[in-house]
């Protein structure tokens, strides 16, 4: 009978609901939901937060080869319970057992009244975590709420991470990139039998997230698979790595591992821990090797010329463009790094390491020219992590984000900028105190604004997660943050970047002060990485 069911719902194009038997792995007598797709019946559950919830397998790999697409529906991980989440990609920093090479999945969150033929919207979320850690069960990134309140399906996806994804011994470049790739082709797939339209995929994602998105705007053959894209808090400064920086971290990985190229059987015989622990070794020595590969994302996506073909950045002829792009950053992008990770402790850093600090990693030259700019001044008392933080800002996160918006518009897209000035302290966060100050917004302090998932939020942050969700719908089905009843959002030009502040107005005009991101000083005066290591 429960078949039948099914089968009628299908034919009426609608989502069945049943009330699910409590089992050993359901234990919370969850309603059960499920719908019929090309690949299958969609077994999901209605989540805590009122949106249908479907976890699925979406491609399968073997250890270092490239995915391919599912041919039918799957449960991940082998589960037979369909309130169960994917389990990550191996990752360190996190316990064994919540982690299995077979992680190629997603997680969906569909509307309940959105049924088969309704035509909406798809979000994708690609997480961020330095192309080394994080997953789509992540804090902060249940759908739900977004997609009630965007009337969109959300997409939260994982992607084989660090050396499984981006360190082939064999020499296979960017199989991450082709990971997700494969997801957003399964997703064209199913997303109608969910009421989604496949013309109207958006691609959104936080940090090294929004670096993969950068990534496919690279990627030509990528182009057809996506309509938009919202880039939060992405690191362009550090570019795509060369083929020839690539090969350098190869190598050395293979040495560190003990396997050649071509010892397929040396390679599949290799623990997790031993690769773990090898690529920990690579990503601390990578900067030793060659620095171009930067302090914070030494394993990541290549220019190989085949799959990525363009470096997207002022290196190279800028290819002409159509998709329109939503970028933002946050106020504090780089505090967690510069107070958590480069100088802890609770003690002021003395006002004379910020030039050393800077040497480490602008050399010499950039150094001196920062130096002597208005720009960062340094208080000879005070303590030389705050304008280290400003300058850390500036020049991996702010700055060439607005010189990739003013490309882009040159070059046929649009461009919506924006500046988190409220956030959410994410809980990588809870142990920067400086990040925990009022007015003080760090990196991925905006993922649960734009969630909706802030626990017990202040009034500051409902008014935020209302106007940023409002506005992001309106995004998914136009290509535009304006929506009627808020504050205009003009887009960027080729020389202006009215960069809309998201929550307190801390500027006379409620967009964010140009500063150091003048096109005459960063990406000019001062290069960035990409530039100075010509990647």
């Amino acid at each position: 009978m429960v078949a039948l069911i099914h089968l009628l719902a299908s034919l009426a194009g609608i989502t069945c609901v049943t009330r699910a038997i409590p089992t050993a792995g359901n234990k919370s007598g969850a309603v059960s939901v499920s719908t019929v797709t090309p690949l299958g019946l969609a077994q999901g559950a209605l989540d805590v937060d009122g949106a249908n919830r479907f976890a699925v397998r979406y491609a399968k790999a073997a250890r270092w080869a490239p995915s391919t697409i599912v041919t039918e529906w799957e449960l991940p991980n082998g589960s037979d319970d369909p309130t169960a989440l994917p389990l990550q990609c191996p990752q360190i920093r996190v316990n064994a057992s919540t982690y299995s090479e077979d992680c190629l999945s997603m997680i969906l969150y569909v509307p309940v009244n959105v049924v088969a033929g309704s035509g909406v919207p798809t979000f994708v979320w690609i997480h961020g975590g330095s192309f080394d850690s994080g997953s789509a069960t992540l804090p902060g990134l249940d759908g739900s709420k977004l997609a009630n309140a965007t009337q969109s399906i959300v997409a939260v996806i994982q992607y084989r991470l660090g050396a499984l994804g981006l360190l082939a011994p064999d020499g296979s470049t960017n199989l991450a990139v082709k990971d997700t790739i494969n997801a957003i082709k399964f997703l064209s797939q199913v997303v109608p039998s969910f009421g989604g339209d496949a013309t109207m995929i958006t691609l959104a994602g936080q940090s090294s997230g929004a670096g993969m998105i950068r990534t496919l705007l690279a990627t030509p053959s990528a182009s057809s698979l996506f309509r938009s894209a919202i880039l939060q808090s992405d690191p362009m400064n550090y570019g795509f790595l060369s083929v020839k920086t690539q090969a350098l971290l190869q190598s050395t990985f293979n040495d560190l591992v003990s396997c050649n190229a071509s010892d397929t059987a040396c390679q599949m015989a290799l623990t997790l821990d031993k690769i773990l622990d090898a690529q920990v070794t690579l990503e601390n020595e990578a900067m030793n090797l060659d620095a171009s590969t930067g302090i914070a994302e030494p394993l990541r996506p290549v220019k190989d010329g085949q799959l990525v073909t363009t470096p997207l950045d002022s290196t190279a002829p800028f290819p002409t463009v159509s998709k329109p792009l939503l970028f933002t950053n946050v106020k504090n992008e780089s505090t967690p790094t510069i107070y958590g990770l480069l100088l802890p402790g609770p003690d002021p850093i003395p006002a004379a390491f910020f030039e050393p600090v800077c040497e480490a990693s602008l050399g010499v030259n950039r150094t001196d020219i920062v130096m002597n700019s208005s720009f960062y001044p340094v208080d000879p008392n005070g303590d030389a992590r705050v304008p280290l933080q400003l300058l850390g800002t500036d020049y991996i996160w702010r700055c060439p984000t607005w010189t990739l918006a003013r490309t882009w518009v040159a070059h046929g897209g649009s461009v919506f900028v924006g500046m988190f000035t409220v956030g959410a302290t994410d809980p990588s966060n809870l142990d920067v105190p400086f990040c925990l100050e009022s007015g003080v917004i760090c990196h991925r302090d905006d993922i649960q604004i734009v969630f909706g998932t802030v626990p017990n939020p202040t009034a500051e942050q409902a008014a935020l997660t209302k106007d940023v969700q409002a506005r992001y719908k309106m995004f998914l089905r136009t290509g535009s943050p304006n929506a009627p009843g808020l504050e205009p959002w003009p887009a960027a030009t080729t020389t202006t970047i009215p960069a809309r502040e998201l929550g307190v107005q801390t500027s006379a005009t409620g967009v964010d002060p140009v500063g150091a991101c003048s096109p005459s000083f960063w990406g000019a005066a001062v290069q960035y990485d990409y530039q100075f290591f010509n990647i």
